[in-house]
């Protein structure tokens, strides 16, 4: 599994309308071929940054699959506009998982 990383710096005033549009635009990343999850989380200390994780099958499922269908313009023309600067995307490979569960 890669996981996918953009940090992503919204143009002030706009986190609203931001969210509203990636609410949107989740359907449009969730039905494409060799997506398993995706989570957007807003920053607490600074206000207009979000961070993007999104876990793909292969590093072609997104790079190629996703970014080079047209499914791709739909998201592009719904997020875009609203990054400033332009996010830098990275993936990752998992080297070591561990997960602790909350006691009830």
């Amino acid at each position: 599994m890669i996981l996918e990383v953009a940090i992503l710096t919204i143009k002030s005033g706009t986190q609203a309308a931001f969210e509203d549009a990636f609410h949107t635009a989740s359907g449009i990343i969730s039905a494409m071929p060799g997506y398993y999850s995706h989570e957007l989380q807003r920053c607490i200390e600074t206000q207009n940054q979000y961070v993007l994780l999104v876990r793909w099958q292969t590093l072609e499922d997104h790079t190629v699959g996703f970014r080079q269908s047209t499914e791709y313009q739909t998201w592009r023309s719904l997020l875009h506009h609203f990054y400033d600067p332009f996010p830098t995307v990275e993936h990752y490979e998992s080297v070591l998982s561990h997960e602790r569960l909350p006691q009830a």
